[in-house]
């Protein structure tokens, strides 16, 4: 081996995860959301584990095209819509459905010649309810859809939906507005519905209606401040380990790593790990962010560097090299890593490099 970093995703959670998800939002079809290559699990083998969703999300057709490769034949929903008129035959072709939300790609569907015999366009409409990013606005929702069931190359079903800009935050009055503004749109649509992501299937369960669109709980993760994806009955999908390469005696008053950030407070010895943000740990994790070394906590100390982190083994007078270290996974939570860091555990998992060795766990939970 020539590198011990190792990312081992554990494909019991992610099917587990799925049915909890049904468990908690039982009238509401789901759409597994597989941007960003599964959330760097790994787009192919997070599809084939969650193949009993009734649609995956993706962020472009090439995703929905790798999807197709594994041979599934499940719905495939482009969250972004086309870019440029000619994705609309490539989708055509690759039974994709496309999000619509702006007059640009509106005006390119009227301008389609379907060939005869296409299969019609599935369109999932998108209204801006508040989180001003994407999406129509409320009062023009009506039209859009006439103008939508007028084109015979598209399915008059459209999916009436709309996107959350702060349901983690479950008491946030925002999210409710966000709600009645979608049912005063919702009162004159035909046809299914969609609010809830991640945090609104939790936070929101008014907001399930026909489709939840899930991503982060599928791999057991939450963004709900100071709440692990395991506090709501999910399961870490992804173990991040490394092994220490080296432990240093160094004297009190000595300085650690680039810039000399942190400052020995007595002789100790400080170990090294084989990771860093070459891998995608995050540079920005401060000195005190966990790992776990032999089941116990061990401190970062220093900057981390493109290859390597050092630790404080003061508390682990047993540590050898060659030991086995935790970055997170489900006994340290990527939540607790990110909180650390000031970020979100969705950034930790999406951000693995090549260079990490991927291993698939089949063995069943525990």
């Amino acid at each position: 081996m020539s590198r011990a970093t190792r990312a081992t995703i554990h494909l019991a959670a992610l099917r587990e995860n799925l049915k909890r998800v049904r468990e908690v939002a039982p009238r509401s079809k789901v759409m597994a959301v597989v941007k960003a290559d599964g959330y760097g699990h790994g787009l192919e083998r997070v599809a084939r584990e969650l193949s009993a969703a009734d649609a995956f999300g993706v962020a472009s057709i090439a995703d929905g095209q790798r999807i197709r490769a594994t041979g599934l034949s499940n719905r495939v929903v482009v969250l972004s819509g086309i870019d440029e008129p000619s994705d609309i035959a490539q989708m055509r072709r690759l039974d994709l459905e496309s999000v619509l939300h702006h007059e640009s790609q509106l005006a390119w569907l009227e301008e389609d010649s379907a060939p005869a015999g296409a299969k019609p366009l599935r369109t999932w409409l998108k209204v801006d309810t508040g989180m001003h990013r994407l999406g129509f606005a409320p009062d023009r929702v009506a039209g859009v859809q006439a103008r939508l069931r007028a084109l015979p190359g598209v399915d008059p079903r459209s999916v009436l939906m709309t996107h959350f800009a702060n349901s983690d935050v479950f008491d946030d009055p925002i999210s409710m507005l966000q709600i009645d503004r979608f049912e005063g749109v919702a009162r004159a649509f035909t046809g299914e519905r969609s609010l809830a992501n991640s945090a609104g299937v939790l936070g929101f369960p008014q907001a399930h209606a026909d489709w939840v669109r899930v991503g982060g709980l599928l791999y057991g993760i939450s963004v709900v401040a100071g709440r692990s994806g395991s506090a709501f009955g999910f399961h870490p999908a992804m173990t991040l380990g490394t092994r220490l390469i080296a432990i240093n005696r160094v004297a009190r008053g000595e300085r650690i790593g680039y810039g000399g950030t942190w400052q020995c407070p007595e002789d100790m010895d400080v170990g090294v790990a084989a990771i860093g943000y070459g891998d995608g740990y995050p540079r920005h994790a401060p000195p005190g962010t966990p790992v776990l070394l032999r089941g116990r906590e061990a401190p970062v100390v220093g900057r981390v560097s493109m290859d390597l982190v050092t630790l404080d083994l003061r508390a682990h007078p047993d540590a050898r090299v060659g030991d086995e270290v935790l970055l997170w996974g489900p006994a340290l939570p990527v939540e607790r890593v990110a909180e650390a860091a000031g970020t979100i555990g969705y950034e930790l998992v999406c951000g693995m490099t090549r260079r990490v060795d991927f291993v698939e766990d089949h063995a069943p939970l525990h």
